[in-house]
């Protein structure tokens, strides 16, 4: 199964690995999506993504695998290998570990580079690709179980849940160093976590979790001089507002939107994981609304949970498309939200 996607700068190509190593380069020019090129990174995978800086643009991509413990640069057209790294080393707490995997990877928005999470190490490897011949990476020491994690809202810092550590680390990519370590509730699962200005702590990063039953606020530092009187609030839990259970994996909103979307796909009960929740963020002291994505889907009823999960934005930020995950013989559906009324569009 795919686990996740990157786009070409220019949009043309969708560049895919899946959790089998798969990697894969479709060309969405085609009459249908057709894929031009295929390579197998290793038996276990989860991230990919292209050079983005300017003058790199889809020149290099680079996959991490969770086994073998490796990245691997690739070149951005054909996939074939140009350079293979081990990730094996020691762990921040000094003790050497012989299969640390690999988690997210983002392209800076900054530097020509990339930063690669290591799982067990909690090390962040800042990768620097303008001469791989001569490699240059700066290790930065975070905390350990890293997984997945966002952007903040200037793009200047990577937000990256150390789960099992129950942080969340702040890289600051212009500098190369670590900008904090935030404490935070339970197993912080934030997908690419969501961002939007709070009218009380202003740019604020956000965060669900798989173990506690809230949705976490970080504020988060800015350049702009208007942000500059929330800077007491910097890299602190500002508010952590309340779900009906954990099991969250994914929050989601939009610049044109109001809302906040979260799900809880890995909660126990039926009616708490078949469901997603939306906050006001006009105002964020009131409970949110609850949405029954797996009644509204019309499917057939089914003895396995039907999990709703991953709620996306469209372009124009109006819709939000939902997946409902059936069970193994069930039907699955993607659900489709109008985000103003969060009434059912389409299924």
């Amino acid at each position: 199964a795919v686990h996740i996607s990157r786009l070409s700068a220019s949009g043309r190509y969708v560049y895919t690995v899946g959790r089998d190593g798969l990697t894969t380069i479709i060309d969405m020019w085609y009459e249908e999506p057709t894929t031009v090129a295929t390579v197998r990174l290793g038996s276990d995978a989860r991230s990919v993504d292209t050079s983005k800086f300017k003058g790199y643009e889809d020149k290099y991509l680079i996959g991490g695998t969770y086994w073998p413990p490796q990245y691997s640069i690739m070149d951005g057209e054909t996939l074939e290998p140009i350079k293979v790294v081990s990730t094996r080393g020691q762990t921040v707490d000094g003790e050497y570990h012989p299969e640390p995997r690999v988690a997210s990877i983002v392209a800076s928005h900054i530097k020509p580079e990339w930063v690669v999470n290591v799982k067990e190490t909690g090390q962040i490897i800042l990768v620097d690709y303008t001469d791989l011949k001569n490699l240059k990476t700066t290790t930065i020491e975070s905390a350990k179980f890293l997984h997945d994690g966002g952007w903040d809202y200037s793009k200047r810092y990577f937000m990256v849940a150390a789960n099992a550590s129950n942080k969340v680390a702040a890289v600051d990519t212009k500098t190369g160093k670590l900008a904090a370590l935030v404490d935070t509730a339970k197993i912080p699962h934030p997908g690419r976590g969501a961002n939007f200005i709070h009218p009380q702590f202003g740019p604020v990063w956000t965060t669900g979790h798989l173990g506690d039953d809230v949705v976490s606020l970080i504020s988060t530092a800015s350049d702009d001089p208007k942000y500059a009187k929330y800077k007491e609030h910097n890299w602190k839990v500002v508010q952590e507002l309340k779900m009906p259970g954990a099991g969250n994996l994914f929050v989601k909103t939009h610049p044109k939107s109001k809302n906040l979307w979260a799900d809880a796909p890995m909660n126990p009960e039926r009616e708490v994981a078949e469901s997603v929740y939306v906050y006001d963020l006009a105002d964020l002291s009131k409970e949110p609304k609850r949405l029954d994505v797996a009644k509204d889907s019309g499917l057939p009823e089914s003895k396995a949970i039907r999990r709703a999960t991953h709620p996306e934005y469209n372009e124009a930020g109006n819709e939000v498309w939902i997946s409902l995950w059936g069970g193994k013989t069930d039907q699955s559906a993607i659900v489709i939200y109008d985000d103003k009324t969060l009434k059912l569009k389409k299924v």
